[in-house]
């Protein structure tokens, strides 16, 4: 018997060449897509030129991955429609800033955990983020239990999609946002970072925090202050903590 999970999953399954190919046309966002190593046919080179048209991610997988996902005729292509539409950042910034607003976007790296990212996806849109930011690769799909445990607000808060993070955070910089990485390699904690200005914080992944690259582009580093023996914090947990000095700072201004 199918599982509520296992239920959801299928519902949003795509495979199939010919109906990848339309889905990717009719504008679907495809969160996750694995094609069959070696695969080539007049289709399959339709199928590659789409995808790159319409900059869709996508993995190499042997056969036996695409097999567990469905034990029906896949032709070796299969992946998942996301159950969000995404945005991008580089249109966003330019409409906060006319609105008069201060950005403050959420940048993820590698978050994989999809409660963690759903609880932190719900902290972000009740402290008023503006859009969170995620690697196509190595983040967490984001599905039904990540919709539920963000309480719906994967519905409400932008949320950008993005191939390249370090270009990101460069034009994040050019837009005049300053980047505060959320790091134990720091002397400076997190209540003394201005978060009245316009910013983007870079919450890293529980088992190798951020990554040195963006950890050199950003502007600051805050760290929260561990008065216990554990060495850190659910970065759901952190996530909240520093979005809500940011909100702290910003009413107060």
């Amino acid at each position: 018997m199918q599982t509520k999970q296992q239920k959801r999953e299928e519902e949003c399954l795509i495979f199939g060449i010919r109906p990848v190919i339309e889905a990717v046309k009719a504008g679907k966002e495809i969160d996750r897509l694995y094609i069959q190593s070696g695969l080539k046919s007049d289709l399959f080179n339709e199928l590659m030129a789409v995808l790159k048209q319409h900059h869709v991610a996508f993995q190499y997988v042997p056969v036996e991955k695409l097999n567990r996902l469905t034990t029906k005729n896949h032709q070796g292509v299969a992946g998942y429609i996301s159950a969000i539409s995404y945005h991008k950042i580089q249109d966003l910034i330019p409409t906060l800033f006319e609105e008069g607003k201060v950005p403050m976007i959420l940048i993820l790296d590698r978050i994989t955990d999809v409660r963690n990212f759903g609880a932190i996806a719900r902290t972000a849109e009740c402290s008023g983020v503006h859009a969170i930011i995620i690697p196509a690769h190595g983040a967490a799909q984001i599905n039904a239990d990540a919709i539920k445990t963000s309480a719906g607000a994967l519905h409400k808060i932008p949320v950008c999609r993005e191939e390249n993070l370090k270009a990101v955070i460069n034009f994040l910089k050019e837009s005049g946002l300053q980047i505060i990485a959320c790091t134990e390699k720091t002397t400076d904690y997190y209540f003394q970072i201005d978060f009245t200005v316009p910013s983007a914080i870079i919450m890293g992944s529980e088992e190798n925090g951020i990554s040195n690259e963006y950890l050199q582009k950003s502007d600051v580093k805050a760290k929260i202050p561990l008065m216990g023996e554990i060495a850190s914090l659910n970065v759901s947990v952190a996530a909240g903590i520093i979005l809500y000095e940011a909100v702290s700072q910003r009413l107060v201004s």
